[in-house]
């Protein structure tokens, strides 16, 4: 079975490759050529936090996995990461374990760059000021990986943290070539911004409709139990995009309270949501109809971007014999 570390996961993953490889799996799965069930949790009320396990099988990819994540949000206080992961993969022939993998560097690759995709497919082409709320891993993730799809020129960040929000700013500055610096709270960062990547752990909305510029593209991929990142009214005014109707319309721990808090309140329905995100790469679904529209990718999260960057990152260890090789028998 061949083992990879966090490093090595990290120096074989190629983001312009990873979006590129989730809009194949991402249409995959909206066709029906993926499998992918919900995941499921065991809860540490304690810590706030659970271990869950998602399992998926990609065939186009020849991946057959599953991911062990937890989420413990009380991490950041002791300089951990909120979510920690492991993937294994199986042979899809026999069923043999095949690999074990870092999945902490693939959760925070693959987060962000399917939030690049859902750019790609829905923010204007002009979009040149990006917003970043939050200071996380989720953060910088998500910054260098939208700067690959528009031409951003100018990069916001906002976080609970003015210190982490400037750490960040300035750790940005130093690999992407746009303008980055820190701000003094969420509506300064939001305002005039083409897209707004939001990855908090936030209670109460850090998106809110009057802080919002027209034609705005929002990604969203914050969870906590207790609380959601966007309000209601961006959610009732926006173009809905998700990656699994089932997934993001499920109970806790799959689905998101920034779409089931409304839709409990009456306030859409679940047919609010307009499509998942391989509809959109298939074209069998529109994206953005006009320059002012307001579009949302609420992302909770699936196993098949796993499987797809897992995919990636086996092939290029194969080719350049890159891990180190154990037997379990």
């Amino acid at each position: 079975m061949l083992v990879l570390g966090r490093s090595q996961v990290e120096s074989l993953l190629r983001v312009d490759a990873l979006i590129d490889a989730l809009a194949a799996a991402m249409a995959d799965f909206s066709a029906g050529r993926a499998s992918v069930p919900d995941r499921v949790a065991a809860l540490v009320p304690e810590r706030d936090g659970f271990l869950a396990a998602m399992p998926g099988f990609l065939p186009s990819a020849g991946v057959l996995m599953t991911k062990l994540v937890s989420l413990f949000p009380h991490n950041d206080g002791v300089r951990l990461p909120t979510h920690q992961a492991l993937i294994v993969a199986f042979d899809p022939d026999t069923g043999e374990p095949a690999a074990l993998l870092d999945g902490t560097a693939i959760t925070a690759a693959r987060t962000g760059a399917c939030s690049a995709l859902s750019a790609r497919l829905l923010a204007r082409e002009d979009a040149t000021v990006l917003a970043v709320l939050g200071t996380g891993v989720q953060a910088g993730s998500h910054a260098r990986a939208i700067c690959r799809v528009r031409p951003i020129r100018q990069i916001r960040v906002a976080g609970r943290n003015p210190a982490k929000a400037a750490a960040l700013a300035e750790e940005l500055s130093a690999v992407l070539e746009a303008e980055v610096r820190a701000v003094a709270g969420y509506a300064e960062a939001l305002d005039g911004a083409d897209i707004a990547a939001a990855t908090t752990h936030a209670v109460e909305p850090v998106i809110r409709r009057p802080w919002l510029t027209p034609g705005v593209h929002i990604t969203s991929v914050g969870f906590n139990p207790a609380g959601r990142e966007v309000d209601d009214a961006t959610v009732a005014d926006a173009l809905v995009c998700v990656e699994s109707r089932q997934a993001v319309l499920a109970p806790y721990p799959a689905g998101s309270n920034d779409l089931l808090t409304p839709i409990r309140d009456g306030l859409i329905t679940a047919d609010h949501v307009h499509a998942e995100l391989g509809e959109l790469v298939a074209g069998t679904k529109p994206g953005r109809t006009s320059p002012d529209q307001i579009t949302l990718y609420k992302s909770v999260g699936t196993a098949v971007q796993d499987a797809a960057a897992a995919a990636l990152v086996l092939a290029s260890a194969r080719e350049r014999s890159i891990g180190e090789q154990i037997t379990l028998r």
